[in-house]
């Protein structure tokens, strides 16, 4: 185990290319260049709110003990062998080309090699302005801080590729924030979270270099990201090769992102991994009750263009964008094109599987997606909550019994009274599933320990991160502390008090129902 102010820091990406080694902070466009050497501002007393065990003993780093340490988290101190750095990168909002964005309040301070030889990039998000802070202050509050802190480790331990946090800090510092953009600005308190993943590359990375028609910069970049997070890639057709294996892990990821209910709310080409991860947690939420038109995200409105359901096509559209970014690098498109085009077949067949798997159907077959259909369909008529509705699946007994029976078994999932016909819908589908399921091969526990692994128990539900925020705000940490734990154990039935529906109140409260991309 090494303190993070007495190791010897990497820095190999700062190393393989450009950058503005001025330090100047002021806002400003950085063409040919990939980077921008950015020092955290120094905040005034940062305190260790969170610190998260498991990932400090995988990458073999010391919990802080002394003053220092607590600095490197809090941006006070900058250990010798440190290059912090903001990334250069440009990206598709809503849609529309943003041209040259960049880490607004994100700074990384090197990269750490963990015991088993990988390597970690250390950043911190929340420590002040960085040439690409454009007309913010490059601080984080600590409302943002607890969501994206407690749902990057949530992720986790779902099964769902991520970047993660090992900290969370108090600055004591006061921050100005418009929560919903409405003209009703507030004080915060401040925050800053050390966030951890191999890399931060995104789409937008690439599509910066090839906006500015930087093709040497562009093709630096894609060989040096091939080599060292894809080196088994060699020969010619390795960059397609690589394209391909980026758009199966991101429909792999959105693939996931339907499993566990996960709605990102902001992806932006900018905030789409190179390596397949959930990154940039913003104004994200888990369903409650299953909409696939829902979105969390106030500026999303009313478009919708980030919606649950609307995911898995966003993601073939910014793969789209990423295919253009490389274009300039291939001698022709045909076969890059061709590639791209096999994304909706790929994430079809994985998601009827990853569905087959909720269900607990010991193999998928063409008939069943009409089945699983249904099932979709039937949530989003009835408003079921999405979670609690699996999990109740799961213990359905083996005889369906009456249409009052399947009502009051899945009662506990009805955010309100079903009408006639809806009841028989509900009782029409878990007659036709229970036949379903005694046709499998296997027994009827290896379907339920199938849909056990398949379908999280506990979901870090909105309005417990507002209820934990609150208090926090408080001074208080009871309920977080309770959430951090739950969530290191999803799938267990260790953490039931959670296991409720949203309640009322909160399908209307700020922050807990919408929230903007300040959150």
């Amino acid at each position: 185990m090494q303190s993070l102010s007495q190791k010897e820091y990497k820095n190999e990406f700062v190393s393989a290319f450009d950058g503005d080694d001025s330090g100047d902070l002021k806002p400003r466009q950085t063409p040919g260049v990939l980077y921008s050497k950015t020092v955290p501002t120094p905040v005034k007393k940062p305190e260790v709110l969170a610190w998260s065990e498991e990932l400090a003993q995988e990458l073999g780093i010391e919990k802080p003990t002394d003053q220092k340490d607590v600095d490197v988290l809090g941006g006070n101190h900058v250990a010798p062998s440190m290059y912090p750095y903001a990334a250069c990168y440009a990206g598709h909002q809503f849609g529309n080309w943003a041209g040259q964005l960049g880490d607004g309040r994100a700074i990384t301070l090197g990269e750490w090699e963990a015991p088993d030889g990988k390597s970690w990039e250390l950043q911190l998000k929340g420590a002040g302005m960085t040439p690409y802070s454009r007309r913010a202050d490059g601080r984080a509050v600590l409302r943002s801080s607890v969501r994206e802190y407690l749902m990057s480790e949530a992720m986790h331990y779902l099964g769902v590729p991520t970047t993660r946090a090992l900290s969370l800090v108090s600055t004591g510092d006061q921050v100005l924030r418009d929560m919903f953009y409405n003209g009703n600005p507030g004080y915060e308190p401040g925050a800053i979270v050390m966030r951890v993943a191999p890399s931060f590359l995104r789409f937008g990375s690439f599509e910066m270099p090839a906006a500015r028609r930087e093709n040497e910069n562009l093709r630096k970049l894609v060989d040096w990201t091939i080599d060292r997070y894809y080196p088994h890639l060699q020969g010619e057709g390795r960059i397609l090769a690589w394209f391909k294996e980026i758009m199966e892990k991101t429909a792999l990821l959105m693939v996931d992102w339907m499993r566990v209910g996960f709605v990102h709310g902001v992806m932006n080409t900018d905030n789409m991994s190179i390596l397949g991860l959930t990154i940039d947690y913003g104004p994200y939420s888990f369903l409650d009750d299953y909409d696939p038109d829902f979105t969390p995200n106030t500026t999303d409105l009313p478009g919708r263009r980030y919606a649950f359901g609307k995911q898995a096509n966003i993601a073939y559209w910014n793969l789209g964008c990423l295919a253009s970014a490389i274009a300039p690098l291939l001698e022709g498109t045909e076969e890059l094109v061709a590639i791209l085009e096999t994304y909706p077949d790929f994430f079809h067949g994985k998601y009827y599987a990853m569905m087959g798997d909720k269900l607990g159907l010991d193999q998928v077959q063409a008939t069943d997606q009409e089945l699983i259909t249904r099932f979709t369909q039937t949530l989003y008529t009835l408003n079921l909550d999405m979670t609690i509705f699996f999990q109740l699946l799961i213990d359905l007994p083996q005889e369906v019994g009456t249409e009052e029976d399947v009502v009051a078994h899945f009662q506990p999932s009805f955010y309100r009274d079903l009408e006639k016909g809806e009841r028989a819908m509900l009782l029409s589908l878990i007659t036709d599933y229970a036949a379903r399921l005694s046709a499998n091969t296997g027994p009827r526990e290896a379907a339920a320990q199938k849909m056990r692994k398949a379908n999280p128990r506990f979901i870090l539900r909105n309005y417990l991160l507002h209820q934990a925020i609150e208090e926090l705000e408080k001074g208080e940490n009871q309920l977080f502390l309770k959430l951090q734990a739950a969530l290191k154990d999803p799938y267990s039935r260790n953490h039931d008090e959670f296991f409720a529906k949203r309640p009322d109140w909160a399908s209307q409260k700020a922050g807990c129902s919408m929230l903007s991309c300040s959150s």
